[in-house]
């Protein structure tokens, strides 16, 4: 069962108009994964309402737009990342009828009643992620929380990186890629590594990555790292290739997972998996070289306890550079 998909689409809240682009673009997502009418109203209050609250309070940052998947059912996710000045009382800036900038004050409380699931990093100081996610159902819930995050290097349409994931007899395997350059030769070989990914019926990172390394072959290449949790989540097996971090947090420091040099597709050598137990508070990051390893998630209090996505797009806030296509993927199990 897949539970993490490839791409997002991203907008920079630099002007008022980029809340109507954002609202239009989740319209368009919800009526492609069959949401009816209503549902995709919805959609689109909270799409308006999460860019709206941007613009008025941190202009400047940026909303994604990605589908979310939870117990086989795709949804919309709606993330929104700013370096503003945060919220003092969140419950408090959630009551309808709160405002700050002298209108209504309605946005948060239409977010949380709207969405199936809502999520929020904010603290004065440390900016504000919010992550909203709606559903054409309430799905069941699932026993692992994963989210993952890609952007193009600035001035490009495709990204080189992608991420995937996907349940197997109880063993869940993620993937992060990072193609050879940017642009579109770069996210075709990225892509032909997810397709390469789901395909090749086997749970063992090292030997997955085998498979990829044959069916890159004719692509430029790539970074490339798989992770495996299993069952009882209890350790996770990791074997990567080139620059893709990973690591393990504990809740008290990092513990790396480390990658061999080499070219999936084209360099690969002395490729082995290594193995970390995970414990109850752990948390699983994996990103490429687009995501400096400055980000620590002691630096914003609470954050280790938030919600896999509202952790992946806080790394995001501090980490990601334009200068590069960037990803990053998040796990933490419940």
């Amino acid at each position: 069962m897949e539970t993490l998909r490839t791409g997002c689409q991203w907008f920079s809240v630099d002007d008022a108009s980029a809340t109507g682009s954002i609202r239009r673009a989740a319209v368009r997502l919800a009526q492609s994964l069959g949401f009816g009418e209503a549902r995709t109203g919805e959609a689109a209050i909270v799409a308006s309402e999460i860019a709206g609250n941007a613009w008025l309070h941190a202009p400047g940052g940026a909303v994604a737009l990605q589908v979310a998947l939870r117990d086989g059912v795709a949804g919309v996710r709606v993330v929104s990342s700013d370096d503003g000045p945060g919220m003092v009382d969140l419950d408090v800036s959630s009551t309808d009828g709160h405002s700050t900038t002298g209108t209504l004050g309605l946005g948060l409380g239409a977010i949380g009643r709207l969405s199936s699931v809502v999520d929020v990093s904010t603290q004065p100081g440390h900016g504000t992620v919010l992550v909203a996610d709606l559903w054409p159902e309430q799905p069941a819930p699932e026993r692992i929380d994963v989210a993952g995050l890609t952007r193009p290097i600035g001035g490009e349409e495709q990204c080189g990186d992608a991420v995937a994931g996907f349940e197997s007899d109880g063993t869940h395997l993620l993937l992060v890629s990072d193609g050879l350059g940017h642009g579109a030769l770069a996210a075709a070989a990225s892509l032909e590594a997810v397709d390469a990914f789901h395909k090749a019926g086997i749970t063992e990172p090292g030997a997955l990555l085998t498979v990829l390394h044959q069916r890159l072959s004719g692509t430029r290449g790539a970074a490339a790292a798989v992770a495996a949790i299993d069952p009882d989540f209890s350790t996770v097996r990791f074997a990567g290739v080139g620059n893709i971090s990973a690591f393990v947090d504990d809740g008290e420091r990092r513990h790396a997972l480390l990658s061999a040099p080499g070219i999936v597709g084209h360099r690969m050598a002395g490729v082995r998996t290594t193995e970390l137990p995970l414990g109850a508070e752990s948390v699983l990051v994996m990103h490429s070289d687009g995501v400096r390893e400055t980000w620590d998630l002691r630096a914003v209090p609470g954050l280790g306890r938030r919600s896999s996505p509202v952790i992946a797009a806080s790394v995001f806030r501090v980490a990601a550079t334009r200068r590069d296509d960037a990803s990053v993927v998040v796990v933490r199990t419940r």
